[in-house]
């Protein structure tokens, strides 16, 4: 049976102080695999490379994790179930080791899901696919940057707004970031150096210590 992949991006720390975990988009239902050569799983590469340089020398490690399947899969939740995989992994070998999730796409919309998830300090979700019946509670208390192109025709940034606000409107609302990237699409190709300043940015701040910007 096949198994998820983990790609993983060291630090010059021997003990990560905090370890990025990256997930890539994919379908709402495919059991195909997910390979290396599809272009979701390249772009989050990039992502990945770029997080990484960020962070020379500093103690985190940026760990790509590459899905068994293309597909979320309701019922089953396939994305999600790889990415608690990767977390418990992390878990077992860095029980110390704080963790950022840093998903698009699909990949975005399994980060919200797992923020609650224990060791993780916040999310940034890109350009995510969200429902409208999309939960919200397990937010409460963490950084969170919800990024989306206004210019998306795959996934829907009205819905990513709706998220937020939604999420801030909990008790003990969480610190949730919304920010538009204007002109540019789902690939996050135009406007890219944008996109990597934010995830730079907020990923920076969590290992700072610091408040993300608002």
């Amino acid at each position: 049976m096949q198994s998820p992949k983990l790609r993983v991006l060291r630090s010059r720390a021997d003990t990560p102080g905090t370890i990025v975990l990256v997930l890539h988009g994919g379908r709402a239902t495919s059991h195909a695999p997910a390979r290396g050569h599809q272009l979701a799983y390249l772009r989050m590469r990039a992502v990945a490379r770029s997080l990484h340089s960020a962070g020379a020398g500093c103690s985190a490690q940026v760990w790509l994790l590459r899905n068994r399947f293309r597909g979320w899969n309701e019922p089953d939740l396939d994305a999600v179930a790889d990415a608690r995989w990767a977390l418990e992994r992390i878990q077992r070998e860095h029980p110390q080791a704080g963790i950022v999730l840093v998903g698009h796409s699909l990949g975005g919309r399994v980060a919200l899901r797992l923020t609650g998830e224990p060791g993780v300090r916040g999310v940034c979700a890109l350009a995510p696919w969200v429902e409208q019946d999309e939960p919200v509670e397990q937010l409460r208390g963490k950084p969170v940057l919800i990024a989306h192109g206004d210019e998306d025709r795959v996934t829907s940034a009205a819905a990513s707004a709706d998220y937020a606000v939604r999420a801030r409107r909990q008790p003990d609302a969480p610190a949730v970031t919304y920010r538009r990237v204007p002109r540019s699409g789902h690939a996050m190709l135009r406007r890219r150096p944008e996109w990597n300043a934010l995830t730079r940015r907020f990923v920076r701040a969590l290992l700072a210590g610091e408040e993300p910007v608002r």
